[in-house]
């Protein structure tokens, strides 16, 4: 019985990925941020056309910031449960910054047009940004679809608090055991320490050309 629990909790830690195109930036290859570290702000093509910066948001005291897509099966899974974040978390100055890593060369479901066409159908409520010449994503290290960063301003910087996944369940929001990215953001709004401050993000890969 002590193993089988063990190997569930193995499985739902496990990064799968179906979608298998090659990838010139790979996990080894990708250092990106850790916990501490200063991320730098960017200015990226939101779907209303407009640029946005971390920079616009001058009242947030930090974000949550969130690689993902429209193809990858995983973000779809998530994207109901990262629109509850950002209309739980945004008035409280935490609001969600969606960043499409992929190339739409690679994979055209991730386009400009289909990302508008996909935060209309779903109801984003917040920005959902294209990563043009994929330049952010190396730089944040991030390797799927989804996967998290939340910063917290301080003294002027953006701040790494927390890397990795939403939850536990990417299947099931019914299931999920481990909230994540909802504790780390409660800790910081409480002025409390993280707990769990880097989980294994689950996904698909980064699509970029060879």
């Amino acid at each position: 019985m002590t193993a089988c629990i063990v190997g569930l909790g193995l499985l739902s830690f496990t990064t799968i990925d179906h979608d298998k195109t090659p990838s010139k930036h790979t996990a080894s290859s990708i250092k990106g941020y850790e916990v501490g570290d200063s991320a730098t702000d960017f200015k990226l093509k939101n779907i209303d056309g407009k640029k946005v910066s971390l920079s616009n948001f001058k009242s947030a005291k930090g974000f949550i910031v969130i690689f993902t897509c429209n193809h990858c099966p995983y973000a779809k899974k998530y994207e109901d449960r990262i629109v509850e974040l950002d209309k739980k978390y945004k008035d409280q100055g935490y609001p969600v910054i969606a960043i499409n890593p992929n190339d739409p060369n690679v994979q055209p479901e991730d386009g400009y047009k289909q990302m508008i066409e996909r935060a209309k159908q779903k109801g984003f409520t917040f920005p959902y940004l294209l990563d043009e010449g994929q330049k952010v994503f190396p730089q944040y290290g991030a390797t799927k679809t989804p996967h998290v960063f939340i910063l917290q301003k301080e003294n002027g910087k953006n701040i790494v608090k927390y890397i990795g996944a939403i939850d536990n369940n990417y299947e099931d929001p019914n299931d999920v055991s481990e909230h994540y990215v909802q504790d780390a953001v409660n800790a910081l709004i409480k002025g409390e320490p993280i707990k769990m401050t880097k989980t294994v993000a689950i996904g698909c890969t980064v699509k970029v050309k060879k």
